[in-house]
């Protein structure tokens, strides 16, 4: 008989431009303890794409962490984290673009160094320009429908808004506003910032979320392995309940066996 459950695992992709991807899972690649456990988080995670923030690479060192990617299994998402003005982003990624890293890059314009918010105004300028450029951006936003809105104007191939401040864990703070984003932009929504477990990863696919991008939440667990893989597990739930369609919600209890033509 035919596995129908994993045919339609298979024939549930999404893509980014030309590319299709399966997994709905995009990891970043900063604070593991060593190159080691960043190689086995990823495989633990199940992602295609690997996000790496170029400015916090030390490429005279022999060693860093783009050792521990193996290009021929994952895609590189260079970003721009710790970027503060649209012109500092745009010439990290004309780095990116000369080390020869792809064109698909994930693009943060920080606005607040505690919050780490991002400068929505700023990346909207800086995502103009790049598409221009040729780059196709994924650009980290607030949640904020407007801004997504204006991204996906400039060319954008996806809108990344935050659930919660970066590393902070605190997990998707404003799911209104993430259902308003989807309900009304047409490219992949991909949460990004403040996942801190599964159960939150879980949250976002199930709020009909293309994909979502961790890391603290898998680096910063006391197991970053197991967590991985509890993450992956998490998004593959999400969406399932997703696709499903869950019961709806009733302000009064309804007895799950018929109470009608009971014997008395």
């Amino acid at each position: 008989m035919p596995d129908t459950q994993s045919a339609a695992r298979d024939s549930d992709t999404w893509t980014l431009g030309a590319r299709t991807f399966r997994s709905r899972i995009i990891v970043g690649t900063g604070k593991y303890a060593s190159n080691e456990q960043t190689r086995d988080a990823l495989a633990a995670s199940g992602a295609e794409i690997v996000t790496v923030a170029l400015r916090r690479i030390d490429l005279t060192s022999k060693v860093t962490v783009l050792d521990a990617i193996d290009r021929s299994r994952y895609l590189l998402l260079p970003n721009t984290a710790g970027c503060y003005t649209a012109d500092e982003a745009i010439r990290t990624l004309h780095l990116a673009r000369e080390l020869g890293m792809d064109e698909l890059v994930k693009l943060e314009v920080i606005g607040d160094p505690k919050t780490l918010f991002p400068d929505n105004t700023a990346t909207v300028e800086a995502a103009q320009r790049l598409v221009k450029e040729g780059f196709q951006v994924l650009p980290y936003c607030s949640d904020d429908l407007v801004t997504c809105k204006r991204l996906q104007d400039a060319g954008c191939l996806a809108v990344m808004p935050l659930a919660a401040p970066i590393g902070s864990g605190l997990g998707i703070r404003n799911p209104h506003n993430i259902r308003l984003i989807i309900d009304n932009i047409t490219v992949p929504v991909i949460v990004d910032a403040g996942v801190g477990t599964a159960s939150d990863a879980a949250i976002a696919m199930e709020l009909g979320c293309t994909a979502v991008l961790m890391n603290t939440g898998i680096a910063g667990a006391r197991h970053p392995v197991l967590m991985a893989d509890a993450m992956r597990l998490a998004v593959e739930a999400g969406r399932k309940a997703f696709l499903a369609g869950r019961m709806p919600r009733r302000d009064y209890a309804n007895a799950s066996s018929p109470t009608a033509q009971l014997i008395e």
